[in-house]
């Protein structure tokens, strides 16, 4: 079985020059219908699918997330530039965390920050979190590297024709160990959050 695995490395590692945010200037102003929310989020975020025709966010699931507390509901069926930031949020934790963690994450945001005159705002949180992204993608990159290079010095007295393959296993069983810690880290973080006010229920 023979598999490039640095030719694979190499892919992954250009690709992580490719990831961007949606900056909060290219978040339209003005209220959105469902079908402009579920165009925009897809344009922005067409470079994440893995899949042509996957989709990042459908109607049902918006109005789930509004079901769940989540998201506060639109206003007159349109949704306003702090409810596109909010799916954003809710875009990348919904991979790696449960429809109540990320409740428990949202909450307080929403119930302090969604539609008020305070001098700190939602768009002001979304920038700081999300502009520290860059900065990771090197350490990111860097620590690929050397998981790769880890995973290369096992299965040494394999059959030739297999350590490729196994050496490619090694390599995602650690990306993967190191995906289930973060997570781990992450829950425990979340249940020190504060309670939801008598007003928020978790969901189920």
């Amino acid at each position: 079985m023979t598999i490039d695995v640095q030719n694979i490395l190499e892919s992954i590692l250009e690709s992580l020059n490719r990831i961007d945010y949606i900056r909060p200037e290219d978040v339209p102003n003005i209220d959105l219908y469902m079908d402009q929310v579920t165009t925009f989020m897809d344009r922005q975020l067409e470079s994440s699918k893995r899949y042509g025709e996957d989709k990042i966010l459908t109607k049902t699931m918006i109005n789930n997330y509004a079901k769940n507390n989540l998201l506060p509901p639109p206003e007159k069926k349109k949704y306003s530039k702090e409810h596109l930031l909010l799916l954003i949020f809710i875009y990348y934790f919904k991979n790696i965390l449960s429809i109540s963690d990320i409740q428990s994450l949202l909450s307080p945001l929403t119930e302090r920050y969604f539609h008020t005159d305070r001098s700190l705002q939602l768009e002001d949180i979304y920038t700081e979190v999300f502009s520290l992204e860059k900065s990771q993608i090197e350490a990111l990159k860097e620590d690929l590297i050397s998981k790769y290079g880890i995973a290369g010095e096992t299965f040494k007295n394999a059959p030739e024709e297999e350590q490729d393959f196994l050496k490619l296993f090694s390599f995602i069983c650690m990306l993967s160990f190191d995906v289930y810690v973060k997570k781990q880290v992450i829950e425990k973080l979340i249940d020190e959050f504060p309670e939801p006010d008598k007003n928020g229920k978790k969901a189920e």
